[in-house]
């Protein structure tokens, strides 16, 4: 198997640090907002890389975070006269909703940045200790240029920087030693959360956030460390400069990172009005459209959103659902018949198949490859299967495509559907758990409708329903 490391710019064949284990960290959102459809991409990404490594007997550890304490998070509490916390809480929840709706796997272990101060302070007191940072009224800061190998991750020359921060005196900045020294540790201001520290009451910088929590869950070297591009710096190469002089070993021994997300050919922006979060997908499309749709390109390739692509999208995962349903259907008619010559050699074409989708995984994860190895079954169960087929070719077959798609986190197998009956009295249900004050279950309702491809719409006529 063979993965893209962003470290060497090369593919390197895959071997894990301990036999038959995989440990994995993903940078998680920052959660003050409903999710974008540009944070899904990663969720999707390396929760298919994680399946894959499943699909071949590694057991993973997977650890994404979710950054909980941020200026982003303070603003929205203003904002809204609450507090940070409820808001954090409240945004980790719905974003829960929306991985699940995607089809995201639960984490092996979902760390709060808030849950692991005291784990930061310690290995800002080690940094300080081993000469890489330094206290300044109350900030801490990483000496940069002291870390002899930072920029080795984004190829980035220390001086080219230093040039380009010339131009970008920030605030606050006069006690730097170093114009390129980033905050490990920073005094809070009036009304904002903080925590007591040898050095001021405050919180953390956000760089050194990840590297104390995939040291805590994974260790100090780890597999696999993920997240979208945008990342590789500065977060990620702030994150290898601080656990390597604290650590004293090498942080990750694969970098993965997956291209941008673009609307329509233009960057995701709200100014532009093309900032669509899941939620607002899911009231047009069934939300395995949007994980399909993510996994037709490589993702270390840009992706162009559109709703053209979302159609094709929706058409191909639906060909893939049919021809399933079509298999299924067939299997409970026919009888047990013996396996004919041709289906075995038809079988043999599958087995070929599954080679040809296993080597594009193998080849970086090549998710649009292994879906054309899925197109490819689909079409010859298209061509070769009908009632005088046997059992054993049918379910073969259907299994075949299930399990791989499966791998992809792509749930071929219709659900059986709804009654009308049954949404109107889960609605029903909905209303009086509202009236009720019980808005955890109302929220349960809703989207146990959602998975189910169900959209409601509260109006001021009442609730409206409508099939994704």
């Amino acid at each position: 198997m063979k993965i893209y490391n962003t470290l060497t710019r090369t593919k390197e064949e895959f071997k894990e640090l301990e036999k038959g284990k995989v440990s994995m960290y993903v940078c998680g959102p920052t959660v003050y907002n409903l999710i974008h459809i540009g944070n899904a991409r990663p969720m999707i990404v390396f929760d298919t890389v994680r399946r894959y490594l499943e699909y071949k007997n590694y057991d993973v550890n997977y650890v994404t975070n979710f950054t909980d304490v941020d200026d982003k998070i303070i603003k929205k509490a203003i904002e809204e006269g609450t507090t940070a916390e409820e808001i954090s809480k409240r945004y980790i929840e719905e974003c829960k909703k929306d991985m699940k709706a995607l089809n995201v796997k639960e984490a092996s272990k979902h760390p709060l940045a808030t849950e692991e101060i005291a784990g930061m302070i310690e290995m800002i007191s080690k940094l300080i200790e081993k000469g890489y940072a330094y206290e300044a009224n109350g900030t801490v800061y990483y000496r940069t240029r002291k870390f002899s190998e930072y920029g080795k991750l984004s190829k980035k020359n220390i001086d080219d920087l230093e040039a380009g921060h010339r131009e970008i005196k920030v605030a606050g900045e006069d006690d730097k030693e170093d114009s390129l020294d980033f905050v490990l540790w920073k005094p809070k201001k009036e009304g904002e959360p903080y925590w007591e520290s040898p050095w001021s009451q405050g919180r953390p910088g956000w760089h050194i956030e990840c590297s104390v929590m995939s040291k805590k869950y994974l260790g100090d070297t780890i597999d696999i460390h993920a997240g979208g591009e945008d990342l590789i710096f500065p977060h990620h190469e702030n994150e290898i400069a601080q656990s390597e002089a604290a650590n004293g070993k090498e942080f990750a021994h694969y970098w993965m990172h997956n291209g941008f997300l673009n609307i329509d050919n233009k960057k995701m922006s709200k100014s532009l009005g093309n900032f669509f979060t899941v939620r607002d997908i899911s009231e047009k499309y069934n939300l395995q459209v949007l994980r399909f749709f993510m996994l037709s390109a490589h993702y270390r390739s840009p992706l162009n959103f559109s709703s053209e692509l979302m159609e094709a999208s929706k058409n191909g995962l639906e060909r893939i659902i049919t021809a399933v349903d079509n298999l299924k259907n067939l299997s409970a008619k026919c009888g047990d018949k013996e396996v004919t010559d041709m289906e075995k050699e038809n079988l043999a074409s599958i087995r070929q198949l599954i080679k040809k989708y296993e080597d594009a995984m193998e080849d970086d994860f090549n998710t649009a490859d292994a879906v054309s190895a899925i197109f490819e079954m689909v079409k010859l169960a298209n061509q070769t299967a009908d009632v005088e087929s046997s059992k054993k070719y049918l379910t073969e077959i259907k299994d075949t495509i299930v399990r791989l798609s499966d791998v992809l986190g792509i749930i071929a197998e219709k659900e059986e559907e709804i009654l009308d009956a049954d949404i109107e009295n889960l609605i029903e249900e909905r209303q009086q758990a509202r009236k009720d004050k019980n808005f955890a279950r109302a929220d349960e309702i809703r989207n146990e409708l959602l998975s189910k491809g169900i959209i409601l719409e509260d109006t001021r006529e009442g609730v409206k329903w409508k099939r994704a």
